[in-house]
Parts: C-alpha cells; structure tokens; sequence
C-alpha cells in the first residue's frame, strides 16, 4: 500500500476533499528539484503520477529511494518542524498535489476532528515504516553476525582480529 493510500484511507471523504480544494496541482519537467535538503519545506506533497529520485548529501549525493505515484513527500518535516533530510528531484516529468503547510496547520488547528485523523494517519504510517526498518536491520544483523562467526582463526588476520577487539571495547564504552 503506498503512504498516500495508507494515510489518505484514515481520513475522511470531507478531509480530502478540502486538501484539494486547498492544494494546487503542479507539474514539473523532468530533472526538476521539488524538495532541497537542509531547505525550508512550504508545502506537503502527494505524487499523482512520475517519478522523483532521493539523495542524501551525506551519501555523497548518491540516489537511495525512488519514489512514484501514490507517494506523500515532506510529512516528516511537517510533522516534527525540521528541516528536509534529503533532496528529491523529478526522474520523469511528474505533477503533484501540494498542500501549503500554513494552511495545513491552521487547518490542523481549527478543525479537531481532522486533526485527529490527519495525526493518527502519519503516526500508524511512521509506525509501520519503523517497525520495517527494524525487522531490516534485525535481519542485516543477524546475516552478518553469521558470516563473522562462520570464519575460522585462521581466516582472521591480525589486522581484523585488532579490529574486531577494537569494536569490542569501544561498544562497552558505550
């Protein structure tokens, strides 16, 4: 299920129609930046149709997440206040519904019910979205916990052993 679908199917027929109403559709060219990291978000943003890649400057501006219809960008900047941790720019050309975050929080803070929804829309999103980010990592862990402990002595040198006792005693620092 994409985050748009996710999100928008807690909400109520009145709530979309009203981010609608106060959005306004844009269309970008291809290789056309829609959010810059470390830039002020104004608005949220639902993808109706293209596609948007993610870079992050610090993976020396390498692509890490494509992104395609059905997508919400900038709920987590609007949410916790902070600044966009990555940039997204436009693959193919893309249009998508933008939702000024003044509006938005006015809207937020006016119309309780909506609030309600719209928040407890984004924490079950968020909450999915971590608990698969933990069963990744779990994973990724317990592959290389297996690979380390598959190698024998003699397949460690000097040099990974140090390493290893290295990691040892820095984590009991820790």
């Amino acid at each position: 299920m994409s985050k748009a679908s996710f999100i928008l199917s807690e909400l109520d027929e009145t709530d979309i129609e009203w981010m609608v109403a106060h959005g306004s559709k844009k269309n970008l060219a291809a290789h056309t930046v829609l959010i810059q990291e470390n830039e002020k978000l104004d608005a949220l943003y639902i993808v109706m149709s293209g596609t948007l890649m993610v870079y992050v400057s610090s993976y020396g501006d390498r692509e890490i997440n494509q992104i395609g219809s059905g997508e919400i960008l900038g709920e987590m900047s609007f949410v916790d206040g902070s600044l966009p941790s990555a940039t997204v720019k436009s693959v193919t050309p893309c249009q998508v519904l933008s939702i000024p975050c003044d509006l938005l929080e006015e809207k937020l803070e006016e119309d309780i019910p909506f609030s309600l929804r719209f928040y407890r829309a984004i924490t079950k999103f968020l909450s999915t979205r971590l608990r698969g980010t933990v069963n990744l990592l779990s994973a990724t862990e317990l592959a290389l916990t297996q690979y380390l402990t598959s190698a024998t002595e003699e397949e460690v040198d000097d040099t990974d052993q140090a390493h290893w006792q290295w990691l040892i005693e820095r984590l009991q620092d820790v």
